[in-house]
C-alpha cells in the first residue's frame, strides 16, 4: 500500500494534523473556522475576504466577494482603503499560503487578520457556496494531485 505524504510530513487525509502543523508554523496568526466565517457572513458581519491563490485557481471558483492577491504587495493593493482594524480573512486551498500571507499582513498595519482553517477545500467539502463570475458553481481548483486529495472528488 502506497502512503502519500505531503510536504509537511502528513498523509493528505489528515486535516487535523495539517491544521496543527500550520498553527505551529504560524503561531502569531489568528484562525477562524469555516463555521465561524459562515456565521459572520450570515449575521451581516462579513469580513474582507482575501483569496491567496493563483489567478487560475481563483477563476475556477472563490468565496463570494473575495479579492485575489497572491503576494504581499498584491494584498496591500487589494486592501487599499480597508481600515487597519477591519476584519480580514485570508484563505487559499488548505491554509498554508494564506497563513504565510496573514503573518506578513500582521507585520504591516493590519490588526484583525485571520487565516481560514481548511480554507476553500474545507469550505467546499462542507457544501458551502463558491462562485465564479458572480454565479454559484460546484467546482474548486484542486491545486495539484497531492493536495487535491483533501478536496472531495465531487468538487474536482
Amino acid at each position: 500500500m502506497l502512503l502519500l505524504v505531503t510536504a509537511c510530513g502528513l498523509p493528505p487525509s489528515d486535516w487535523d494534523g495539517l491544521k496543527l502543523w500550520i498553527r505551529d508554523k504560524f503561531p502569531e496568526v489568528k484562525t477562524v473556522t469555516t463555521d465561524e466565517l459562515a456565521g459572520w457572513i450570515a449575521n451581516g458581519q462579513a469580513p474582507t475576504l482575501l483569496d491567496v491563490r493563483t489567478s487560475e485557481e481563483y477563476a475556477v471558483s472563490h468565496l463570494r466577494d473575495a479579492r485575489r492577491a497572491l503576494t504581499e504587495s498584491e494584498a496591500v493593493e487589494a486592501l487599499r482603503g480597508v481600515e487597519p482594524d477591519a476584519r480580514v480573512v485570508v484563505y487559499c486551498s488548505v491554509g498554508y499560503r494564506s497563513a504565510k500571507l496573514a503573518s506578513a499582513l500582521q507585520e504591516r498595519r493590519f490588526r484583525d487578520v485571520y487565516n481560514l482553517e481548511g480554507s476553500i477545500f474545507e469550505w467546499a467539502n462542507e457544501g458551502r457556496p463558491v462562485y465564479s463570475d458572480g454565479r454559484p458553481v460546484h467546482k474548486v481548483h484542486p491545486y495539484d494531485s497531492k493536495w487535491g486529495k483533501l478536496l472531495d472528488p465531487e468538487w474536482h
